[in-house]
């Protein structure tokens, strides 16, 4: 254990803090972390936790999404510049003009969104149960927003719905080219492809398996295959090797890291347990707004 190891750990034990990482941070902060996963999981791990502090390894709707669920715990970003530039695509007058437009309408809202557009819609979702979410909803007709890819994933599972994707995506999963893919199959023949369903339709269309970040790792840690190719981002290769060091895993593009996750570092982590930087705030307003979607998400995934 290095130095700042040893003074990370103390300042936790002192501050009594948790340290959250998503998968998709760099190997060293995920090592440091008291629980890695997607960005709901963890937001409902510190939930669970009786820490007082949050440090969040990610990016900002998760600290907000952090905060929504823990308004009495402080919830500090390593870097608050670090951003998921899809989370801001889609906009409040879009969504009321879809209201307008339809009598009958659901506004999905993906959980990779700002606290702003939870607030307007009507149901959140994660990538690994959206598809069941959107499957009992009373409404025939759901805009779904902001990413387009997992919206018309969902179409093709749910296709008695009426669903109209928004044109959101992320730069990481649609840097995956089913071109690219085809020469990586070609070159690892006996791989199997795991996708993530931000991931175009082309590269889905390939796919042997297609879920979420938490679902692509448990897929390769209980199949009997020892390669993969790898349709999402660079950072789960460090809980794909912690689970299965035997295994060889492969990534399907050359831009296959966010640079935004990459932004938080074990240095800032420590920063932030020093100094109380960079916290995150939602009004309460906000909070009540956002907090029904996300309540209504927990209550129909039972």
């Amino acid at each position: 254990m290095n130095e700042i190891t040893k003074e990370i750990e103390r300042l936790k034990k002192e501050k009594n803090a948790v340290i959250l990482a998503h998968y998709y941070v760099n190997d060293e902060v995920q090592d440091i972390a008291d629980y890695v996963g997607d960005s709901y999981a963890l937001a409902k791990e510190a939930k669970k936790s009786d820490a007082k502090v949050i440090v969040f390894c990610g990016v900002s709707f998760m600290g907000e999404s952090a905060k929504i669920l823990n308004p009495d715990k402080t919830v500090l970003m390593p870097d608050m510049s670090a951003d998921c530039p899809m989370a801001h695509m889609a906009d409040v007058e879009t969504i009321e003009e879809m209201r307008e437009k339809y009598d009958d309408l659901a506004v999905v809202c993906y959980i990779n969104s700002t606290a702003e557009l939870k607030c307007r819609s009507d149901v959140c979702v994660t990538s690994s149960n959206a598809v069941r979410i959107v499957k009992a909803l009373p409404q025939k007709n759901i805009f779904f927003i902001p990413d387009e890819n997992l919206g018309r994933y969902v179409a093709k599972q749910v296709p008695e719905k009426n669903i109209i994707p928004n044109k959101g995506f992320c730069h990481v999963h649609v840097s995956v080219t089913a071109d690219n893919l085809k020469k990586i199959k070609e070159k690892y023949p006996k791989a199997l492809v795991l996708a993530h369903p931000e991931c175009k339709d082309d590269v889905l269309s390939m796919a042997d398996y297609i879920g979420s970040t938490s679902g692509i790792i448990d897929y390769a840690t209980n199949s009997d295959n020892g390669e993969f190719i790898v349709c999402t981002e660079s950072g789960v290769s460090c809980e794909l090797r912690r689970k299965n060091p035997d295994k060889k895993f492969y990534f399907a593009t050359t831009r296959h890291f966010c640079p935004n996750m990459k932004l938080n570092t074990v240095e800032k982590v420590l920063h932030v347990l020093k100094t109380g930087e960079n916290e995150v705030h939602v009004s309460e307003e906000t909070r009540e707004k956002a907090l029904i979607p996300l309540d209504r998400m927990i209550e129909i995934a039972k």
